[in-house]
């Protein structure tokens, strides 16, 4: 194996040293739970590392599709400058009313709009005159090749785009002898988009479920 496993000790010294997670982030998984959403949020590190990749592209204008109970939004958020801005897309109605909640008790509706709907629709609806320095994709696996599509009609050269579970669980590779499993199907098609499209220079890096990263260079 490459490289040097991750242990529970040395998550633990990642999260206390780069990622430690205030008050209000660490109530909101399990008040998400008490209200029927599934725990499925990104990790700590995962949070710390999005606000890394948009520090270094200058994000202002930054879009993620997928927002759930809005634990990751306000890790974006709190990477934005003073007049940056957020835009959020969720399906759900609970979701999307929880995610203006948390945004809200955060101290960030000023920075953050979380449109409700079918995310391919909202998508479609905006304008590319007015380019994304920054997208997050954490939605349905499915539909994560098209929402690419989408992203990069609505970048700029420099943005970033990221995709999480990108490693499918660790499951990826084996897309050839799970021919049935459409998350891995799914997920593979991505990670294989980002990896070969011209427009990108993109890496899987194993961090949780891992992220796929792509940097827009046409």
């Amino acid at each position: 194996m490459k490289g040097t496993p991750i242990t529970e000790q040395l998550y633990n010294y990642i999260v206390e040293h780069f990622a430690q997670e205030d008050d209000l982030l660490r109530q909101l998984p399990a008040e998400a739970e008490k209200r029927g959403v599934p725990l499925i949020h990104i990790s700590p590190e995962q949070g710390r590392f999005l606000q890394v990749l948009m520090k270094a592209a200058g994000a202002k204008r930054a879009l993620e599709i997928g927002s759930l109970f809005g634990y990751s939004a306000i890790w974006l958020a709190r990477a934005l400058p003073e007049d940056g801005r957020l835009l959020a897309l969720e399906a759900h109605p609970l979701h999307a009313q929880l995610t203006r909640e948390n945004v809200a008790r955060a101290g960030l509706s000023s920075k953050v709009e979380v449109r409700e709907g079918n995310a391919l629709d909202l998508l479609a609806a905006l304008d590319p005159g007015e380019p994304f320095d920054f997208v997050f994709i954490d939605a349905d696996k499915p539909g994560y090749v098209a929402y690419l599509e989408h992203a990069l009609r609505l970048v700029r050269p420099g943005s970033v785009i990221v995709g999480d579970n990108a490693s499918a669980a660790g499951n990826v590779w084996k897309v050839d002898a799970a021919p049935d499993d459409e998350y891995i199907r799914a997920i593979h098609a991505f990670n294989h988009r980002m990896a070969t499209d011209p427009r990108l220079l993109s890496i899987l890096a194993p961090i949780s479920d891992g992220m796929c990263v792509g940097v827009v260079i046409k």
